[in-house]
């Protein structure tokens, strides 16, 4: 069950004494801290609640709050947002002996309280303070969900929302949102407003939804692979113009080129398509999404392998003379391009 499906079934009715948001994963963590507030109806000018940013507060003035009775209602709602003290961020708010006033509460809170703690990040289970909370607390973490749990997640999403898309239609918005859960929630809801009841097709898919940086460079290799130099330079000004730099949009070419190399070799010793994805995932230390290597097969179909080797020796070279500061990036970019072109 993911965090979002957790909150959904909290109220402010049956929130416990201590409840614990927090997690690594930003996107589905400020996901599943708006959903909170809608569960719990958090208004700021209620006064049977009261929100407290940890980054700026006076500690004397939460410390007040959390012991106090409610006055308008048998129960009040305490939140302390940007909790970093509790994770395993560098960053710390609360003194050594704030901290030991918290600490001195969490072992005896007070029954009219309902506390929720909001801390984006990991948790640092060497304090005493994380330890309490794990022993006493309901605590919720959105942390990165595996694939299958992220496409079984946004099925049932799909079908809350009353849209209407096709199989193929759902693995493109997948693969157009980098399988990345926040990215997914915004261009759902996106494509929501966009198409209404009608059923998405992947024409609008491709239309509606903003290119990812990932989408640009690819674009950019296919206009350098067909040997269109003046208009991949007009799309590498274009990056350059929204702030992007020549060495991370290497990285990212180096990254495609490997792949289309890599899936290429194996097809080569007669490897089928799972089987590349298997070697693939054992070569990377993780696992890698399937969708990568159906469109690397596809996309680099008509590449030999003789080619790929050089361009991806070039994107090496070329990385490592941009580090070592031998030319200007832009000219070292440029001509990157020329070669591949070229050849």
């Amino acid at each position: 069950m993911t965090v979002i499906e957790q909150i959904q079934k909290l109220s402010r009715d049956n929130l416990g004494l201590i409840t614990v948001l927090t997690g690594d994963d930003r996107g589905q963590f400020q996901l599943a801290k708006d959903q909170l507030f809608q569960q719990i109806h958090f208004d700021s000018s209620d006064l049977t609640m009261a929100y407290f940013d940890m980054s700026e507060t006076d500690y004397s003035q939460v410390d007040l709050d959390l012991v106090s009775l409610p006055f308008f209602a048998d129960e009040k709602v305490v939140v302390l947002d940007y909790f970093a003290d509790l994770t395993t961020d560098k960053k710390r708010y609360l003194t050594d002996e704030e901290l030991k006033q918290f600490e001195a509460y969490l072992e005896n809170p007070v029954e009219t309280t309902r506390l929720l703690i909001l801390a984006a990040g990991k948790l640092d289970s060497k304090r005493r303070l994380v330890k309490l909370l794990k022993r006493d607390a309901l605590v919720l973490e959105a942390t990165a969900l595996k694939e299958a749990e992220l496409r079984a997640f946004f099925q049932k999403e799909i079908k809350r929302l009353g849209l209407q898309m096709e199989a193929s239609v759902f693995e493109q918005l997948l693969h157009k949102s980098n399988f990345d859960f926040a990215e997914i929630s915004k261009n759902l809801a996106f494509l929501q407003s966009y198409k209404g009841q009608a059923a998405i097709r992947l024409e609008d898919i491709e239309q509606a939804i903003p290119k990812t940086l990932q989408d640009n460079i690819f674009d950019l290799s296919q206009l350098v692979l067909q040997s269109k130099i003046d208009e991949a330079r007009s799309l590498v000004r274009d990056l350059r113009l929204q702030g992007e730099d020549e060495i991370k949009l290497l990285a990212i070419m180096l990254t495609q080129f490997r792949l289309f190399l890599q899936v290429r070799l194996l097809q080569a010793e007669g490897k089928q398509e799972q089987q590349i994805r298997a070697d693939l995932s054992l070569i990377q230390g993780r696992q890698v999404n399937p969708y990568q290597v159906k469109f690397a097969l596809r996309d680099s179909r008509n590449l030999s392998i003789q080619f790929l080797k050089k361009v991806v020796q070039w994107l090496i070279e070329t990385d490592y003379q941009m580090k070592t500061g031998r030319l200007d990036k832009d000219y070292l970019f440029d001509l990157l391009l020329l070669k591949i072109a070229s050849l």
